[in-house]
């Protein structure tokens, strides 16, 4: 998403990590996670224990 591209603009710059950030966080399946997202494992960690 980021990669190769360079960014001077600060505004431009934050708005395009925040689209990696929640990409990364609730699109991306991670293999130490067994093919789950941050947040599927945040939520069942949660659920857990409450």
């Amino acid at each position: 998403m980021l990669e190769g591209i360079v960014i001077d603009d600060a505004k431009l710059f934050n708005e395009k990590l925040k689209e990696w950030e929640n990409f990364y966080n609730y699109n991306r399946p991670h293999a130490a996670l067994f093919g789950k997202t941050p947040y599927e494992r945040f939520r069942e960690k949660v659920k857990l224990s409450v």
